[in-house]
């Protein structure tokens, strides 16, 4: 889209008073543009409904234990997130594996297998695990092979990726429901949220491209051994205050609009806060509604990128039932399950949470229903958990988690300038490339913060280039 050059920005009002900025939406997309436009000597105020920071990646109290929402993981390939993670003095905190290593248990045939790589150059680099894979047959084997090599020609960014879906692609290419199961959907329900046939291809292309098919260890996998909140909130809050940063929490936005002045005028209760640029870095809805007239040609456009839903099940134990940090499950409604007893601060037992995405059929069930559905299965994968005494069960539902990444989503995502010069949004559902994930956000954050820098002619060259 076009960017009005009708108003001259920069230090407009004058060669001493510094440029201002207002960053709506306090979560990873919104600090990481609040610390990259502050890092530039702008002034920025960074305004947050909630009470706390993070946007969908937090932290809860439940009595004693610290809880996160959703169990959030990230891969060595998320460069952008890592970037995050350094400039909030937090990589210490979500550390890689040294080699990517995914135990995959078969509930069915109580079989465990592992996708794992070696040193070697790709695709060489998963070659071994994927011959010895017990989950599929030596010719599903043979074919996932030959699919990755045809999914490594494709264009991720080709417009006619975007309107296909990926389960039909699959299809095309000898893959077996088996081989969904087992592999494509294992590893793409998790990153994209979605069953393969409900997926974009473009997306699907760019998950599989960039994690498995890009250097040996892009997949490597990191995940915080900390609450989420001590990073996303706590070491945000500290990193955007050492920055100058004005952050005001439980501050909801009414409108934005232009002032007389042409500045930017962001109102909330109690006060109107004027500014060179703002950056909108809220959900879909919100920032439809909060758009003023013309920012965008087709602002209805938004509102067809849908929702889908992530539920995650907690299960405290009495005793330690598993002794891996993670494992990924087949034959089971059960997806991954993570170990959290460390992180949570459990004191005895073992905390154990299941991460179910692609949840539309269960995530408005009673929990009742999920715990009489949960359980048991957790007894078939893990023998360990027979005559354990369960301590504590609930669920924590995220009923918009992310955006739907279905055919067709690509060409309705914007970028990250508007119509209106120093007007830029953000957010993981704007046109990054990538699906919903923390580094799609902080992406995103970081691409309206460059735009922002580069009309105001502000050096940015401390800014993660990659997410140019």
């Amino acid at each position: 889209m076009r960017q009005d050059d009708s108003r001259p920005e920069g230090d407009a009002d004058g060669p001493g008073k510094r440029a201002s900025a207002v960053v709506v939406g306090g979560g990873l997309a919104g600090i990481t543009s609040a610390l990259a436009l502050a890092d530039a000597g702008l002034d920025v105020t960074l305004l947050e409904g909630r009470p706390r920071l993070g946007g969908l990646a937090f932290s809860f109290q439940r009595g004693d234990l610290t809880v996160d929402n959703g169990q959030h993981v990230y891969l060595r390939c998320c460069t952008a997130y890592r970037w995050f993670l350094d400039r909030v003095e937090g990589a210490h905190l979500a550390p890689l594996q040294e080699r990517l290593d995914v135990p995959v248990l078969d509930a069915d045939r109580h079989r465990l297998g592992r996708l794992r790589r070696t040193a070697l150059p790709v695709p060489l680099h998963l070659a071994a695990s994927l011959a010895t894979y017990p989950h599929l047959s030596l010719a599903e084997r043979a074919n996932v092979g030959r699919a990755a090599l045809a999914l490594k020609g494709l264009d991720p960014a080709d417009p006619a990726l975007d309107s296909q879906d990926f389960g039909s692609w699959l299809a095309a290419h000898g893959q077996s429901k088996r081989a969904v199961e087992a592999l494509w959907d294992l590893v793409g329900v998790a990153t994209l949220n979605a069953v393969a046939g409900d997926a974009s291809l473009g997306l699907a292309a760019m998950v599989f491209k960039t994690g498995l098919l890009s250097d040996p260890g892009a997949a490597d996998i990191g995940w915080a051994r900390v609450p989420l909140g001590d990073i996303h909130d706590g070491l945000a809050r500290k990193a955007l205050d050492s920055a100058g940063v004005r952050t005001e929490l439980r501050t909801r936005v009414t409108s934005i609009s232009r002032s007389k002045n042409g500045s930017w005028r962001v109102e909330v209760p109690g006060e109107a806060i004027e500014a060179d640029t703002v950056v909108l870095a809220v959900a879909q809805a919100e920032t439809h509604d909060l758009l003023p007239d013309g920012a965008l040609d087709e602002p209805d456009r938004l509102l067809g990128i849908d929702t889908a839903p992530i539920l995650n099940v907690h299960v405290v134990y009495d005793r330690k039932v598993l002794k891996k940090p993670f494992f990924a499950a087949l034959g089971t409604p059960v997806q991954w399950v993570f170990d959290r007893t460390e992180a949570s601060g459990l004191a005895a037992g073992q905390y154990l949470a299941l991460s179910q995405s692609a949840a539309q059929d269960e995530i408005d069930a009673p929990v009742a229903a999920l715990r009489e559905r949960y359980l048991p299965e957790l007894e078939r994968l893990l023998p360990a958990a027979h005559g354990a005494r369960v301590l504590d069960f609930f669920v924590t539902r995220e009923r918009t988690a992310t955006f739907a990444p279905t055919p067709g989503v690509g060409r309705l995502r914007p970028g990250a300038r508007t119509n209106e010069a120093g007007l830029y949004l953000a957010g993981a559902w704007t046109a990054t490339g990538w699906p919903a994930t923390m580094e799609s956000a902080v992406r995103s954050g970081i691409t309206a913060a460059r735009a922002a820098l580069t009309a105001l002619d502000r050096p940015h060259d401390h800014l993660f280039e990659e997410a140019a």
